[in-house]
């Protein structure tokens, strides 16, 4: 007998995995709004859709693969006449998500990026590593296929490759954190979070718009947010910076004026890896090492309540085991 629990999950499913293809491809068209010509192909120096399908996978499970599939069709499609190697394309973007998210589970990550390993197994694993396959099949297609000469592969592979790496760099961290729980904040982290807002404002653009190369100027910016508010922070800052700095690379002005595509590929490049690495790292090791300290202080505060009742001649109350977050139980 087919129960109305049994009927829900089919459906539940179909709903979610439409969402995850409907984001997937709007972030694709956003993504595809800035372009670079590297080696006669067209790239995006940070592509979101890898960014999404990651963070779809992690949080609802490998079984959605089959949206990401979707999504990814759908985008090829919209570009091109749909030919058989358009499934070339779509395999190389679907299987680099799922290695991602499978390398991710083998090293037992945390969706809260709440240590340090975290954030170095979705850089090393879940961003350098599982996106060489997008970058290895995407180039490799164009190269059988004629569309790219062989002068070329290397700097359109390597452009695909970071362009993919950077989405998940930069995108699966800020779609994590939407997710995780959250505290309502004082009236003195609104009033710093406004400052932060305001000097973020002022200094991003003209950090990527001056004609004077001050993309520098951003790291103490993405270290006080880290500092200060940890993920949510950083990752907001290195995203809005991210954004601006690939617009004034695709338009050429500021600080990527009067170079080569390929010399502007490499700097921007350059500018958003080191820029999302400090902000993930830094901010992972900093929430670890508050997690650490929460534990030391209620570790410390039963020790004394123990030696109170010890000195006091009474036993001890059982105390209900401590709950560990979620995100953090070892999986």
């Amino acid at each position: 007998m087919v129960t109305v629990q049994d009927l829900r999950r089919p459906a539940g499913y179909a709903l979610r995995a439409l969402a995850v293809t409907a984001c997937y491809y709007g972030a694709a068209r956003l993504g595809l709004l800035r372009q670079l010509s590297v080696g006669g192909a067209v790239v995006t120096p940070i592509y979101p859709p890898t960014g999404v399908a990651v963070a779809a996978l992690l949080l609802l499970g490998l079984r959605y693969w089959p949206a990401v599939a979707i999504g990814s069709l759908l985008v090829v499609s919209s570009l091109t006449t749909p030919q058989p190697d358009v499934l070339v394309v779509m395999f190389g973007s679907t299987a680099a998500p799922v290695c991602s998210a499978l390398l991710l589970r083998r090293a037992r990550f945390h969706t809260d990026l709440g240590r340090l390993r975290d954030g170095l197994a979705l850089v090393f694993l879940g961003a350098l590593t599982a996106m060489l396959i997008s970058a290895t099949v995407g180039a490799g297609q164009l190269l059988i296929t004629h569309k790219l000469d062989a002068g070329s592969f290397w700097p359109v592979w390597l452009a695909w490759w970071v362009g993919d790496a950077m989405g998940v760099l930069i995108v699966t961290p800020f779609l994590l954190m939407l997710r995780g729980p959250r505290r309502r904040p004082s009236l003195r982290r609104w009033k710093e979070a406004t400052a932060l807002t305001v000097v973020a404002c002022c200094l991003v653009p003209l950090a990527t718009y001056s004609p004077v190369s001050m993309l520098f100027l951003v790291y103490p910016l993405i270290i006080w947010a880290a500092l200060r508010f940890q993920l949510v922070g950083s990752m907001l800052c290195a995203l809005v910076t991210s954004v601006l700095a690939t617009i004034a690379a695709t338009d050429g002005v500021g600080p990527f004026a009067g170079l080569s595509r390929v010399e502007v590929m490499m700097k921007l490049q350059a500018f958003n890896g080191a820029m999302a690495l400090t902000a993930l790292l830094l901010s992972a090791l900093i929430t670890e090492q508050r997690n650490t300290r929460s534990s030391v202080e209620q570790a410390c505060q039963e020790l004394v309540e123990v030696l109170e009742h010890l000195t006091a001649g009474d036993a001890p109350q059982p105390r209900p085991p401590y709950d560990v977050p979620e995100g953090q139980r070892e999986r």
